[in-house]
């Protein structure tokens, strides 16, 4: 019971009541491995200590203090009625993985690192930190992977558990205490193989950071030239392993195919079976991004038998959604959900801990091909409220347009365009993709261009998610819709004739339909859509039309109308009518600002004009934003941090190179900001800061105000709002023609 002493004063309190005959209830939350048992049996020395008799199941008929204890509460138990037995006078102890009754729940926390020590105290305390980070402090996996490390074991350990430990992570997830054990073993004086396998394991462990690309690359870079220099096939072969997946380049599938070639090649030289069927999955990614599904099947099925011969059943269960991903590609989607549920129940029972999310992958993706998308966009925002920076709000935005929300989905466009196009990774080119898709039904021509731009260079290959755990059709799909949005018809029919011989040659008849639609060839789509039980798929509309206000299937949303927007008074309150959108806001300086904006759209208007209703105030001669004695100084500083950082990189000192890094980033992003063209100091006048700061306030305070009673104008305002010394209301997509003030 050590660092449960919180824990054991609550039993003691409820057997406690139960003995004056008042019953109770606790239920003890927490993980497997958490404790819970141990926690129930303390209880029940505890209980016949008082002279309390002990049940482990409820009783039929309870009478007088006894302890009854109950384990998964949540699983196994739901129609026990608690509160029978503490109006009985019984004191109940139940476990839960999750709180789902009502009642007092206790929760269990993890060990701290002392408390750890104290339940291992026959172990090294570098080793117990280890354990400490690896486990997150849990008592079970730590007593267990305690067990696996030999007596006396120091340095040796620490590193060989930073490799082989599995991460708690799933896919882009950082499983933080792993990471911090292996900058602790990257840190430490090893022989250069297993230097090697370190540094490139950490690299692969931070991929789900988009702010470590820098820091990924070098690490895999001296990785590989440390295991090339090493001659080990093996100890190269989990090097370029960890290469392909710390450093994600799109464009790399034909590097990625060539070094699956050499992955497998290395590893049977090295007898290492892990490492073959880790290359053959390679190979079979490189090839679904290149087009050629027949080969990567041929692959995958390789994979998988390479499993079965190995007995690793999360092979197995890897393969069988690739297959399903395979029979959702050719429209086969009664195999495909088979081929969901049985990855679901096996996954469970090896414990692979990407099972939720390959069989949620799976079926959003038929979600999508049955017209049910709409349900699909609170998971996706969920995921990219704990996964930033992966692009899950992207696809949250095709699956708006696809169920007929296209006035919303493209207000994600201008929010999201500058993001995706600096971005990079597994889920890069499906990211673009999916936003190539929502800009095609009516986006900025700069927008679609550019989206346009980003995709050319993938022209005939498709569009691979991460590991092929989403195929979502040919690249020249989207280019054709874009080239069409942007009224190159030649382009677009070119793009669209490679991407229908493409998804013919593969069978592909979701996207046959797909494409066929986006070209204007519904009476074809509708024909191969009806064979599959499928809805027809949605399209967007000719360049020549514009964005209609819903589209999509029957009792799909439908959003405020693309015509004319309303903004007027109404006694002391300001009313906004948009389509079946009404708002009433009360009478504040804001609305004032937002009239004056929306009447003028596209022009320029001082902050100071602004505030004062009309021509502004005659502001006095500006000061700099920055004296000439400050910026002497900083440009001081900053030629000292640039010896500093030298010295840094010539010692090798890391930590001292990121510290002045960053001093001078801070310093320079402040002389920007006071400085204009060649140079020249930026000046500032008082009162137009004030303005400036006063009208950002104001209409900001009006449009948190307006979120709640009509979210489409506000995010469409929002999107169209620029603030600064100069405000200007510039339509974004989606909102309306024009606005009546």
């Amino acid at each position: 019971m050590i660092g449960r002493r919180r824990e054991r004063a609550a039993v003691q309190r409820l057997l406690d009541r139960a003995v004056a005959g008042v019953g109770g209830c606790l239920i003890v939350v927490g993980p497997a491995g958490s404790g819970k048992t141990t926690l129930g049996d303390a209880a029940a020395d505890l209980a016949r200590q008082r002279g309390l008799p002990v049940h482990r199941t409820a009783m039929a008929d309870p009478t007088g203090p006894q302890l009854v204890l109950l384990d998964d509460l949540d699983q196994t138990a739901p129609t026990v009625d608690l509160d029978r037995l503490v109006r009985s006078g019984a004191a109940v102890v139940a476990t839960a993985v999750e709180a789902r009754q009502s009642g007092q729940h206790l929760y269990l926390a993890p060990l701290t690192e002392a408390e750890l020590a104290a339940l291992l105290p026959d172990t090294s305390r570098g080793v117990v930190h280890a354990i400490w980070l690896l486990t997150a402090g849990w008592p079970g996996p730590a007593l267990d992977l305690a067990a696996s490390v030999p007596p006396g074991a120091e340095e040796d350990a620490v590193v060989e558990a930073a490799l082989t430990s599995p991460s708690r992570g799933q896919f882009l997830d950082l499983d933080m205490g792993l990471i911090r054990l292996l900058e602790d073993a990257a840190s430490r004086a090893l022989p250069p193989t297993l230097r090697a396998r370190v540094l490139v394991r950490l690299a692969a462990e931070m991929l789900g950071d988009p702010s470590a690309s820098t820091r990924r690359r070098e690490l895999v870079n001296e990785s590989v030239r440390l295991a090339r220099d090493s001659g080990d096939p093996g100890t190269l072969a989990e090097v370029l392993d960890g290469r392909l997946h710390a450093v994600w380049d799109p464009g790399a599938a034909d590097e990625r195919l060539t070094r699956a070639s050499e992955i497998i090649d290395l590893s049977r030289r090295a007898g290492d079976a892990v490492l073959e069927r880790r290359g053959l999955f390679w190979r079979f990614t490189a090839l679904a991004e290149l087009g050629d599904l027949d080969a990567a099947e041929a692959a995958l099925v390789a994979y998988g038998r390479a499993g079965e011969r190995d007995s690793d059943p999360e092979a197995a269960v890897v393969a069988l959604s690739r297959q399903a991903v395979l029979a959702l590609v050719r429209g086969r989607l009664g195999l495909a959900e088979a081929l969901a549920a049985e990855v679901e129940e096996t996954g469970r029972r090896v414990g692979l801990a990407d099972t939720a999310r390959l069989t949620a992958s799976l079926r959003g993706r038929m979600a999508l091909l049955r017209g049910e998308a709409a349900g699909e966009v609170q998971t996706l925002r969920a995921l990219a409220r704990r996964l930033p920076g992966q692009f899950f709000e992207v696809t949250a935005a095709r699956a708006l347009a696809e169920s007929g929300q296209v006035t919303e989905a493209l207000l994600e466009v201008d929010r999201l365009l500058p993001s995706v196009l600096a971005g990079a990774g597994p889920r890069w080119l499906g990211a673009v993709a999916d936003l190539a898709f929502v800009s095609s039904f009516g986006a900025a021509p700069d927008a679609v261009q550019a989206l346009y731009d980003a995709l050319l260079p993938y022209a005939g290959r498709l569009v691979v998610w991460g590991g092929a755990n989403t195929i979502a059709g040919p690249v020249d799909d989207y280019l054709g819709r874009l080239a069409a949005r942007l009224g190159r018809c030649d382009e677009a029919s070119a793009h669209f004739d490679r991407a229908v011989a493409q998804e013919e040659r593969l069978g592909a008849l979701p996207w046959l339909a797909a494409t066929l639609v986006a070209r204007g060839d519904r009476t074809q789509a509708a024909s191969i859509a009806e064979g599959l039980g499928l809805p027809v798929p949605v399209g967007p509309p000719p360049p020549s039309e514009p964005v209609p206000a819903g589209v999509g299937p029957p009792g799909a949303h439908r959003e405020p109308s693309a015509d004319v927007w309303k903004l007027g008074r109404d006694g002391d309150d300001w009313v906004i009518e948009a389509g079946p959108e009404h708002a009433r806001l009360r009478d504040v300086r804001g609305m004032h600002f937002l009239r004056t904006l929306l009447a003028a759209p596209g022009q320029e208007i001082a902050a100071l004009d602004l505030v004062a209703g009309g021509v502004g105030l005659v502001a006095p001669a500006p000061e700099p934003v920055l004296d000439t004695a400050a910026r002497a100084a900083y440009r001081r500083r900053l030629d000292d941090l640039a010896q500093q950082l030298d010295t840094a990189d010539r010692t090798g000192d890391v930590d001292r190179a990121v510290r002045f890094t960053a001093e001078r980033s801070a310093l320079l992003a402040e002389l920007r900001r006071a400085t204009g063209l060649s140079g020249r100091a930026r000046m500032q006048s008082a009162e137009a800061e004030r303005a400036r700061v006063n009208a950002t306030r104001a209409l900001r305070m009006v449009l948190t105000r307006l979120e709640p009673v009509a979210p489409i104008v506000a995010a469409h305002l929002r999107a169209s709002m620029h603030t600064g010394g100069y405000f200007r209301y510039q339509p974004a997509a989606g909102g309306p023609a024009r606005w009546q003030v």
